[in-house]
Parts: C-alpha cells; structure tokens; sequence
C-alpha cells in the first residue's frame, strides 16, 4: 500500500486574540499574551490528527520545525520530515508563507494547516507564487488544501466545519473512498476595522478542496437583515422574556447583527463584533474576554444570546471565542437563546447548526433540538448536531 504524503503547517499564534476580545490575531500578539491569550492552534490540529492517528503507520507528515508541526506530530507518533525552521522566535507570516513554499517542492497528496483566514491568505499566497511560476497566468491553486479552524475569524471556504471534521476528510482520502476536489474562496476582512465594528471583508483567490459538503464549511453570506419587521419582532420577543425571567438574571449578548438589533431596542449601545453583558435590561459591562466573563457571571443566573453565522450555521466557534467551553458548561445548554430569521436558517437548505467550542465532548453534549426565536412567540425547533462528531 502507498504512503500518503501529508504537508502539515500549523500558524501556533493563530486564533490568540479571540478569547480576550481582540477581534483577531494579527498584530497584536504581544498584547493578547499580555492579557493572558493562551495558543489554541496546536490543540486544534491534535484535535484533527486524533482522527487518523490509526494510520500512523501509512502517512508520512512534511512540517516546519518545532511549533509549526514538528512537535506535535513526533509526540503523536508520526513519522515526521522536515522541510523548514522558523526565522523567527515568534513565528510570523513569512515563516508560513516559507514553509509553504518549501512544501510545494514534494509531491503531496494534501497540505493540511491550521490558523484563521490570515493563515489562509498566506498559504494561498506562497501556493500562488508556485504555481504561477509553472502554469499559465490565471491557473488555479492545484496542491489539494484543507484548513484545520483555529483563528478568531474564519471566512474562507478552506476549512472543515471543526478541527475533527478536517480529520475526517483525511481519514476518508486515507480509507481510499472517492473524494472530489473543488475551487474554494480564500477570504479575509480588515482586523483594525473589524475591531472598530466594520466588516470589510475582499476575496483574495481560490484554493483546491476536497468537496465533502458535510464537513466543508460553506463561505459566510454577508449583508444585513434587510426586513428590519422581522428583527423587531425577535427582538420584542427576546426582551419579554429578560421582563418576565428572574429579576437578577445577567444576559450576555452575543455578536452579530440580529443580536445587535435587540441591543438597540433596548436603547443600549452595542458591540457589534464583540460580547456584552446586561441586566435589568442595562449595560453592566461591555466587550468583555472569556475570563472576565466567567468572573462576572459566577454564581449568578444567567443566560446567553446569541445568533447563527449566515450560510455557515455555527453557533460558537466563529468569531466568538469569548464564549469558552468554562462559560458554557457554567451558563448550561438550558440557558442559551438562539436567535435567527427563517431566511437564514431556509439558507442552511436543512443542514444542522454547528458548535466549534474548542472541546469537542462539549460540543457533543450540545446538540440536540433548540427552540430558535424567529419572531415574537414565533419559534421554529432545529437540530445541533456537528455532521463529524454524530455521524449524520
């Protein structure tokens, strides 16, 4: 039997910025460790190997040195060869642009790396400059790619829905079943202005995936809710019940913009792209990272609002890192509140919602049915259910 050829790449800073509410990673890497931002991006590609572990034996993985792949992959039990070392202490983007250079010198059967859309601009770019150095202007990307989430904001098309479903695809390309390719949008959008609460998001190219739509993300629709009567209504339904809950009950307020629309109707001023906390249908903090929010929120009633990412369907996991794993076992399943139109959720054409927390035994725990408030007393009841965790 053939070995296969796994390019591995690992950005070990990506997705930093999430959990202390930075809106992102790039350029604030000493910031975010000042604020106590501890890497996930390992963890998250471990995540994924886990699934093909058992074929140790049949793969071989290319990497970079150290945190880029190297000691993951020699702890795991890989067979491991090295193709690159880091210039830097702290590794930058030209260390992964470098050492996805020096993987398109190997014949691979697939690059797997993990990080944000920042990783994967960088991968297409140094992909893109091979490629056009050997092919016709306008080729396409051809090395096979696939993305292992780990960054704060995860736009492209590139990456498997969790860490564990980009495992599977490996194992189902290792297991030899019949997996097409297809061209998959590398986006990115603007941190400094993300963190000002503008999305400003610019496509950059295409890179090959495989086509496996149950654990391939779909790109993000964007836009606004244009039917602002809808959003009122979900609103109106929303702070009802903070009226008729327990008087003290603290609410956090997820990001996005159907929950932003219920942050206005209170006449509170919002964080678009971050977290906020409220009680008594007032501001008690805002923009908080996961740590202050488990402090504020110990011991007390409350609950947590949040929405779905257009077109992709992920509940946590995707822009709002703050919400950790700690915190939703604190807040309870019973205590989450989804909101979402029925446009949105006809967009997902019957595809479950997805939870990316970082730990996939909560994730697990997670799903099931939730009553998703789609007007006022208007509620339509949809699956939570990860394609690569329960095997639908």
């Amino acid at each position: 039997m053939s070995v296969f050829r796994l390019g591995l790449v690992i950005n070990p800073l990506a997705g930093l910025g999430g959990s202390v509410a930075l809106k992102g990673s790039d350029d604030v890497v000493e910031k975010a460790l000042a604020l106590g931002a501890e890497p996930k991006a390992i963890l998250r590609m471990q995540q994924a190997l886990n699934v093909i572990k058992p074929y140790a034996e049949r793969l071989v993985i290319y990497t970079a040195a150290g945190e880029m792949g190297e000691h993951l992959a020699t702890e795991m039990g890989f067979k491991v060869e090295l193709v690159y070392q880091p210039q830097h202490k702290i590794t930058q983007a030209c260390d992964t642009k470098a050492a996805v250079s020096a993987l398109t010198q190997l014949s691979l059967d697939l690059l797997l790396f993990a990080g944000g859309d920042g990783t994967a601009r960088d991968v297409y770019s140094a992909l893109d400059d091979k490629s056009t150095a050997l092919l016709p202007v306008c080729s396409p990307v051809l090395l096979p790619v696939l993305g292992v989430p780990a960054g704060v904001k995860i736009h492209s098309g590139v990456y498997g829905i969790t860490p564990h479903a980009a495992g599977l695809v490996v194992k189902m390309l290792l297991d030899g079943e019949l997996v097409s390719l297809m061209q998959a949008d590398v986006m990115d959008i603007d941190e400094a202005a993300f963190r000002e609460g503008k999305v400003r998001a610019k496509y950059f190219g295409e890179m090959q995936v495989p086509a496996e739509p149950r654990y391939i993300q779909a790109v993000k629709m964007g836009g606004v809710e244009v039917d602002e009567l809808v959003l009122a209504d979900i609103a109106a339904d929303v702070i009802e019940t903070m009226e008729q809950g327990q008087e003290d009950t603290l609410y956090i307020m997820g990001s996005g913009s159907t929950v932003a629309f219920v942050m206005e109707e209170l006449g509170i001023d919002n964080t678009l792209l971050g977290v906020d906390l409220i009680q008594h249908k007032q501001l008690v903090a805002k923009d908080l990272t996961a740590k202050e929010l488990l402090a504020f929120t110990q011991n007390k009633p409350t609950k947590l609002v949040i929405t779905l990412i257009g077109g992709q369907g992920h509940v946590l996991g995707r822009g709002n890192q703050q919400l950790s794993p700690a915190l939703i076992r604190q807040i309870g399943k019973d205590n989450i509140l989804i909101l979402a139109t029925k446009t949105k959720l006809k967009a997902l054409e019957g595809r479950p919602l997805i939870v990316d927390s970082g730990d996939p035994e909560l994730d697990i725990a997670l799903t099931g049915y939730y009553k998703i408030v789609t007007g006022y007393h208007d509620y339509v009841m949809y699956q939570v259910a990860n394609p690569d965790l329960s095997g639908e």
